[in-house]
């Protein structure tokens, strides 16, 4: 029997006889593992007590504007109309479904706002009208932007802590109250993203033109009353 057979029979006995050895301290492992689920427990409450924290500093900011008709959502559930849009926002120019990612402070991508549920993501339908841009989100509160509202639109990489491909969301930056927000959409198609910052903007550039023309216009009657 050559000495590399007899060292390998003395592994295989070590290996047959070797056991586990048996827990004699379950008190300790029981103190760790409720110690650790506190421990999650204690965080999850900071990030509770965070999250309506920021949304009690933020709650100077007005309620969400009101969707104009049903006729604009994809769904068709909308709500009455606020005093001043119109009941007709005529046919949808553009519709989009996708996940709204939330809203930040214009140009400050980590300003997450979660005031009147604008923290939460979820699924979303865009349909953007003559009136503006309706924004349903099943299972979370939906909203309204009015055109007059509408200030940019981009394709950007990011948005409230959320990070994709260069270019990967579309970002409408909208005016409430006196704050400017900017809001992430994704597409389930993101290839047509393009095309609605270049509507959007259109809507926009066509929204100044039409204010700066009323503008003159009263501006020349009343010079002309005079």
């Amino acid at each position: 029997m050559t000495a590399t057979h007899v060292l390998a029979t003395h592994l295989t006995h070590l290996a047959a006889e070797e056991k586990s050895a048996e827990v004699t301290d379950w008190a300790a492992r029981i103190g760790w593992v409720v110690g650790l689920l506190l421990f999650i427990a204690l965080v999850y409450w900071l990030m509770r007590e965070g999250w309506k924290w920021r949304g009690t500093l933020q709650s100077d900011l007005p309620e969400l504007a009101a969707r104009p008709s049903p006729a604009t959502t994809l769904n068709g559930d909308g709500e009455p109309s606020q005093p001043g849009m119109p009941s007709d926002p005529g046919p949808a120019k553009l519709e989009l479904t996708g996940r709204y990612h939330g809203s930040t402070t214009a140009g400050q991508w980590l300003d997450r706002i979660v005031a009147h549920g604008l923290g939460t993501r979820s699924r979303v339908e865009l349909t953007l009208t003559d009136a503006g841009l309706d924004v349903v989100r099943p299972g979370a509160r939906d909203f309204f932007i009015p055109k007059e509202a509408l200030r940019e639109a981009r394709l950007d990489k990011g948005i409230a802590g959320k990070v994709l491909a260069e270019g990967g969301l579309l970002i409408v930056t909208w005016a409430h109250g006196d704050k400017l927000l900017d809001s992430g959409f994704r597409s389930d198609h993101a290839a047509e993203q393009a095309e609605w910052v270049t509507t959007i903007n259109n809507m926009i550039d066509s929204t100044e033109t039409d204010g700066a023309d009323a503008e003159v216009d009263s501006t020349t009657q009343t010079e002309g009353a005079r």
